[in-house]
């Protein structure tokens, strides 16, 4: 008898987008289809993270809807003009409410003219959140890997996501020792990425997620257009290029590194 539970040969990888911001206004018009692609590219689950107290609801009704995606709460750094104190308790009760698999997206921007302080303040509470409920975080850190570094020492957690990394080999390394992945999408496809190039070749696979952070940071092919989920399977075939490995084997090592960081079965 012949045993039609093996997987065929030219069967879809399996790949999980860990950080895909389905509910983004960018999606109203053709969300369906762009949710059904990413299934028929073999993107069967795609995490997406709250950015702000009002987007709760659209991100629990996206969860909803859509099979595959899970949600992350988090009140992210470059909203801070519209959080407030008592957003914080928000969280907490929705992390009661609806169990996410992380806390995010949450950390640090530099790069944009905004209070680093009230910035820090969010980030610190958030961290503190994660560890009492023991939940991974997703880390916005644009070019602040040695603040959020900092925090992350001093305040414990499971573990989470270097989300759209673009640091040093020695940052990448302390993030790891901390028992955090890296993720890589669409910026290090570009070819004058040369820093993320050199990472993603560098650092063991083990330490590698994958992500699209849709609808931003597009890959090359798609230029200045509108990112989606469903891109997700030529990114790991970039990465795979660059490694002079099989897709099949990159889609196996950063699926099984997002299984074990959500604690997904």
């Amino acid at each position: 008898m012949t045993d039609t539970r093996q997987t065929a040969p030219d069967a879809v990888p399996f790949f999980i987008d860990t950080h895909c911001h389905l509910d983004a206004a960018e999606f109203d018009a053709d969300r369906d289809t762009v949710h059904a692609a990413a299934l028929a590219a073999g993107v069967a689950t795609m995490v997406v993270p709250a950015i702000s107290r009002d987007n709760f609801a659209a991100v629990a009704a996206t969860c909803e809807r859509y099979a595959g995606c899970l949600p992350a709460w988090g009140l992210h750094p470059m909203f801070i003009d519209v959080h407030r104190p008592e957003h914080l308790a928000d969280l907490r009760a929705q992390i009661e409410a609806q169990r996410p698999v992380a806390i995010g997206e949450i950390g640090l921007d530099l790069f944009v003219d905004l209070d680093y302080a009230t910035q820090e303040h969010f980030y610190v509470e958030q961290l503190k959140l994660a560890q009492e409920y023991d939940l991974p975080v997703l880390l916005h850190c644009r070019r602040a890997n040695d603040e959020i570094l900092k925090q992350l020492r001093k305040i414990k957690v499971r573990g989470g996501i270097a989300h759209a990394f673009n640091g040093s080999p020695q940052q990448a390394e302390e993030f790891i020792k901390l028992g955090f992945k890296l993720g890589f999408g669409g910026a290090f496809t570009w070819p004058r990425a040369n820093n993320l190039r050199r990472l993603a070749v560098d650092l063991p696979l083990e330490a590698i997620v994958l992500e699209t952070d849709s609808p931003d940071i597009p890959p090359v092919w798609v230029g200045r257009g509108r990112n989606a989920p469903g891109e997700l399977p030529r990114i790991a075939q970039t990465l795979a290029d660059l490694r002079q490995a099989s897709l099949a084997d990159v889609a196996q090592a950063t699926t099984r590194n997002a299984r074990e960081l959500f604690g997904l079965a």
